[in-house]
């Protein structure tokens, strides 16, 4: 007489594998956007999730947020568009994005062709923040990229935010209209990218 086929609960290790192989299978057909950002005192790094806010507003893009020091070069290429942020240090980039921005590479121009985008933050009204995403998206250029600012003329040249001037000073969080900036910033990024069919 036959035996009754039973059914033994799958082991949790097999199933996370499953789940994981699953979860990848999936996504690997997605592009990625590729946040990355400097931050000393938090409020580029509340701008840089503001901006993954708005790219994970679209379906069927991957965000990725790194601060520049856990960024690979992997992780460069393996994105279809690099949105890179930084704090306005005398009108110009952190040293810390400086040097990241220095060690992408260059010999035959892997990185040409992908979108790129910048945010900042900066310590007061006019204090340098257009001149710093200009100095990120000049940058961008020279490795080939296709450089984009946010959705309307507010914003020509990406997003950025001011903190520590008399309109908006230190001891209040961000305002929310320069998070908004951020967020229209990541979620065109995230559209234009799903546009190109990578």
């Amino acid at each position: 007489m036959p035996q009754p086929i039973t059914y033994k609960p799958m082991k949790r290790n097999l199933f996370t594998a499953i789940l994981v192989l699953l979860t990848t299978t999936v996504l690997a057909g997605q592009p990625t956007v590729l946040i990355v950002y400097h931050s000393k005192t938090g409020n580029t790094e509340t701008m840089a999730h503001a901006v993954k806010k708005g790219v994970s507003s679209v379906d069927g893009v991957q965000v990725l947020l790194k601060k520049v020091e856990d960024a690979s070069t992997q992780d460069l290429l393996d994105a279809q568009a690099i949105i890179v942020g930084s704090p306005v240090y005398n009108a110009n980039v952190s040293p810390p994005v400086s040097e990241f921005l220095s060690s992408w590479p260059f010999e035959g121009q892997p990185l040409k062709g992908k979108i790129g985008a910048a945010f900042v933050t900066a310590g007061g009204v006019s204090s340098g923040e257009e001149l710093t995403q200009m100095n990120i998206l000049q940058s961008m250029l020279i490795f080939g990229m296709l450089v984009m600012g946010g959705p309307d003329w507010s914003t020509p040249f990406g997003a950025s935010a001011i903190r520590g001037d008399d309109f908006f000073p230190y001891d209040e969080p961000i305002h929310p209209g320069f998070l908004d900036k951020g967020e229209a910033l990541g979620r065109r990024v995230a559209e234009t990218v799903l546009k190109m069919n990578y």
